[in-house]
């Protein structure tokens, strides 16, 4: 099954139809917010809307799930750092560093736990806000909103179409070389090449087999997509018209005052504004 990353999904939905710069603005805003979020509630306030949208809009489950196993690759080395790093002494919340178990020089805490999860839906929402992006834009429409909020920068003699063409072209070839790269590990795999057995020196020896045919791919597409441009005259010093403009509409409102009204939440929650939470939230729930 081809991966969904970076490829657009047509479709027909509410987020299809959404201005491209707003979605731009959603995404950029939804990474900070999972950084500054305090408490789990205020990341699940950001993730299960973001789930939802995307299963209505691409009407998908199965990128849902798979989305999951890079996250838990990482969480599962960063817990175990925790647990052998994170010690009652060393850490600054001690009603959370208490050991749930221990044995020898391994501690498993609360605060083991809390950091464990707390980076596993980072990396998620990043994950899925950016698939949701990618999924639901056009990638013309994708590079016209990237120079429409570059616009500013114009200011000052910065090529902003050609930083919003790289950025729309690298997005494109996401896709293509994650489909070059399991077309490639299909042909080694029937040559006898093992990627998943064997000692980490013979790992990184079946990785190099992957690495330098991809390396070599991505240079030949790269080369061909530039002679194809050369040749229909494409000159990125040149002005250029627009066929069609984007336009700020109803729903795009709607989408902005969502957007305000969760930022001011997580950021009041951020700085402890909130004097009347209950104990139960600020403390069961809280990011350590």
């Amino acid at each position: 099954m081809k991966s969904v990353f970076g490829r657009y999904i047509p479709g027909d939905s509410y987020v299809h139809k959404l201005d491209p710069r707003i979605k731009i603005i959603l995404t950029i805003n939804y990474i900070v917010l999972t950084f500054i979020s305090s408490y789990f509630i205020d990341t699940l306030l950001i993730l299960l809307p973001l789930v939802i949208t995307y299963v209505i809009s691409t009407k998908r489950i199965s990128p849902l799930i798979n989305s999951v196993k890079f996250p838990l690759f990482i969480t599962f080395f960063i817990f175990i750092i925790n647990v052998y790093s994170l010690k009652y002494n060393d850490s600054s919340y001690k009603d959370w560093a208490i050991p749930i178990w221990k044995q020898k020089d391994i501690y498993i805490t609360y605060e083991a736990i809390n950091k464990t999860i707390t980076l596993f839906l980072r990396i998620y929402i990043m994950i899925m806000v950016t698939t949701l992006l990618t999924n639901t834009t056009k990638p013309i429409l994708l590079t016209k909103a990237i120079e429409d909020l570059l616009l500013p920068l114009k200011l000052f003699f910065v090529p902003v179409h050609i930083i919003a063409m790289i950025i729309s072209i690298s997005l494109r070839f996401i896709p293509t070389l994650l489909d070059e790269a399991n077309r490639i590990v299909k042909a080694q795999t029937s040559r006898g090449v093992d990627f998943k057995n064997g000692k980490i020196k013979e790992k990184v020896v079946a990785f190099t087999t992957l690495i330098i045919p991809l390396f070599v791919s991505s240079f030949s597409k790269a080369e061909d997509l530039s002679n194809a441009m050369e040749t229909r005259g494409y000159n990125p010093y040149k002005k250029r018209t627009r066929y069609r403009k984007l336009q700020f509409g109803l729903g795009d409102a709607l989408v902005l005052l969502w957007l305000i009204l969760l930022t001011s939440f997580i950021i009041i929650n951020h700085v402890n504004a909130f004097d009347y939470l209950p104990n139960w939230y600020t403390y069961y729930f809280k990011i350590v």
